[in-house]
């Protein structure tokens, strides 16, 4: 390997590993919100990319169809609630439940944009719903559930997204047209429009979590809820929008996640599987508590594959996963066993 091809792999490691550091927060942020591991975050990667090329063939998403059913059993779900006299939050089921998947119904069925832009956003529509829908279907029922359970939920719900991937959209993979047609050289190094899009993207999403978390009022409720469960909710802080506001984050930067890496690679239904896994393995490397050693694992598992596709490609995932292992090994040397709060 000469230098000129270690920075073309080092180019490829820091794309990938930019994606994986989106996942990887949203994997952080959902956990530390709602103690939910939360598996399919690929498969709304996969579901954004999927949805903008069907967009792109002039076909109406199935993933549109996905949310309107998720927001008519939300709203049957939360009627039975407010009949049995629970609180129901009526503004933001409305907003998740019928609100936006409407916009969007209406949007694709009636306008059908053409431009790229537009799909761009009709796609973020059409996903971004589908993270509060799911927390409030398949968890949030089970809110005081143990994290064990939770995880065997999210495992569950992973295989149920996979199969309505391969129903929605076929085993034929898809590829987007990229943002950015940019092509030039750097020091012997060809670049792409699309790769630098990629991590910008991500660097601004990255810098606009940093501000949201640490300037807002909604993003410093989030961290207290984070922090501590019961404390936030005696504080007045309202922990269940805190879990539908996460879940929605979780979505929207996955279907961003999604149309980033669509022009890049072919995206099939089940793409999204070891993505997520990969972004697994960083928040892992973070704790699944902090987002900047998130963030620096993303990176070492990026530029780990990049390198590992050079000198043994067959075992390329082998070697990321492995990763893994030593994380955990030195976590448990370093964490003290702790009981749940809740």
């Amino acid at each position: 390997m000469d230098f000129q091809i270690a920075l073309m792999l080092g180019q490829d490691g820091i794309v990938n590993g930019a994606i994986y550091g989106l996942l990887a927060l949203t994997l952080v942020l959902v956990f530390s919100v709602t103690r939910v591991i939360f598996i399919p975050q690929g498969e709304l990667v996969a579901f954004g990319a999927l949805s903008m090329a069907a967009l792109q063939l002039g076909k109406t998403p199935p993933t549109l169809w996905l949310g309107v059913g998720l927001g008519l059993a939300v709203l049957a779900m939360e009627g039975w609630r407010a009949a049995r006299g629970r609180q129901v939050e009526w503004g933001s089921t409305l907003l998740w439940a019928l609100l936006l998947p409407g916009i969007a119904a209406l949007w694709s069925l009636l306008a059908r944009p053409t431009g790229l832009a537009a799909q761009t956003v009709l796609t973020l529509l059409i996903v971004t719903p589908l993270g509060p829908l799911l927390y409030r279907t398949a968890y949030r029922p089970l809110a005081n559930a143990t994290v064990l359970m939770l995880l065997i939920v999210s495992v569950a719900l992973h295989g149920v997204m996979v199969g309505l991937g391969l129903l929605f959209f076929g085993a034929e993979g898809s590829r987007t047209p990229a943002f950015s047609e940019l092509r030039f050289d750097l020091g012997g190094i060809p670049l792409t429009g699309q790769s630098l899009v990629v991590v910008g993207v991500a660097a601004l999403l990255m810098l606009g979590m940093y501000l949201f978390f640490e300037r807002s009022i909604v993003g410093k409720a989030l961290r207290a809820t984070a922090i501590n469960r019961t404390g936030a909710r005696l504080m007045g802080i309202p922990t269940e929008l805190a879990g539908d506001l996460s879940f929605a984050l979780a979505a929207l930067i996955g279907a961003i996640s999604g149309l980033l890496i669509a022009p890049i690679t072919t995206v099939y239904y089940d793409t999204g599987f070891l993505i997520g896994l990969k972004g697994f393995v960083a928040a892992i490397i973070g704790a699944l508590a902090s987002y900047p050693l998130a963030v620096v694992g993303a990176l070492l598992v990026g530029l780990l594959e990049a390198f590992s596709s050079f000198w043994a490609s067959a075992f390329k995932e082998v070697i990321v996963f492995t990763l893994i292992i030593p994380v955990l090994w030195w976590r448990s040397l370093r964490t003290r066993h702790v009981e749940e709060d809740e």
